[in-house]
Parts: structure tokens; sequence; C-alpha cells
């Protein structure tokens, strides 16, 4: 019998902690593709947003400065720098949660190892009251809070049993229609999309600059 939506949340904070999210913070030196320190910067400008343009569509996050500053400042620093271009969401599951930022999803021959990639250091956590609920961008770590690099996850269900386990920093402003798109297309074992679910680009902008 096919597992329920539910099953597969559950499931799922095990393979955060587990398959996935493990290699966040062991993967090889190899595969790092930035020995940058993360930001310790408190001051986020407010009135920014992060365009994530993929295959499907245009997504807008906006951030919640008064919850995540470090875990908002890292982000943007990786955005800015292009380390988000070209990857892919990796791992769908409907109803639950699309997860990207992994640098090794940008070369399809590496697929056994998605998931396993990051920039070659992690941040603190900085859990918060915002809830996990559709259209809430969240950090993806292993079992170690502060474990979190680049990977991230944007919540397509509302799995509270994630609250104040994972840094969320954000919400969809635009886009919910995209984000259907990726979370119900189809996936073959390890929840990977049939279809590239392509991040052609992250950019942070004025938020007034987005209509």
């Amino acid at each position: 019998m096919e597992n329920s939506p539910a099953m597969k949340a559950t499931n799922l904070i095990y393979s955060f902690s587990l398959a996935a999210s493990l290699a966040l913070v062991s993967c090889s030196k190899a595969d790092q593709t930035s020995t940058n320190n993360p930001p310790e910067n408190k001051t986020v400008n407010t009135n920014e947003v992060a365009v994530i343009t993929t295959t499907e569509g245009t997504m807008v996050v906006e951030f919640w400065t008064d919850a995540a500053p470090n875990t908002i400042a890292n982000f943007k620093k990786l955005a800015n720098s292009g380390f988000y271009d070209g990857t892919a969401f990796h791992r769908v599951i409907k109803g639950f949660m699309i997860q990207g930022g992994d640098p090794l999803t940008k070369d399809p021959s590496k697929e056994a190892a998605w998931g396993t990639g990051g920039p070659g250091y992690s941040i603190k956590a900085e859990f918060n009251d915002h809830p996990h609920v559709r259209g809430v961008i969240s950090m993806a770590r292993s079992q170690d809070p502060d474990s979190a690099g680049s990977q991230f996850f944007i919540c397509h269900g509302d799995p509270s049993f994630l609250d104040h386990q994972y840094t969320t920093f954000g919400k969809l402003i635009k886009g919910d229609d995209v984000l259907e798109k990726i979370a119900t297309t189809p996936t073959h074992p390890q929840d990977r999309p049939d279809k590239r679910m392509g991040i052609i680009s992250i950019k942070i902008v004025p938020r007034d600059s987005v209509k």
C-alpha cells in the first residue's frame, strides 16, 4: 500500500536526519563548493525579498527578519554569490514539502549523491515561533540543530511537528501555483522528481521592485 502523505511526513524527519541531511555536514571537501565562513550579521535589510525563478515559474519569498537574521543573511549571501543558480529541488513530497539548495544537483550525473552537498560550513539554529505552514521556507539540517548550511525546504503542507526544531525564516508572497506544480510532480524512489525541477536563479531584490 502506498504511504499516505501523513506517513511520508512522519518519515521525512528521519530522512532529514539520516539519508539526505546527515551529509549536509559530513560531505567531503571535494564536494564542498564554498569554504567561506557564514555571515554573523544581525542587521538584515527588511525591504528585500528573494525571487526564486524555476523551470515551473517564479516564487517570491518575504523574510522574517525578526525571527532568523543570521539565517537570512546566510541565504542572501549564497543567493547573491550565485550559489543556488542551476541547482534543483531534489526531494519532493506532495502534501509536505519541496527541498532544494544542494549544489550537487547542478550535475544530473550525481543524482545518487543529491542531498549530500552544502556550502562547506554550518550555521547556528534560530528556532522561533513562526510555524511550519504551507508556503513557509525553512532550513534543512541533520540531527545536530546547528548543522544547516545551504539546503532549504518550502512547505506544501502544514508540518507542525517541525516547529521549534527547524529554522523558519520566511514565507511565499507570490507563486503558490508554482509550489503546487513542483510539489505534485511525479516522483521516483528517494522522492526524486521524474522531471527536473530546476532552480534557474535566486535573486535578492528590493521588495517594491516585485509586482
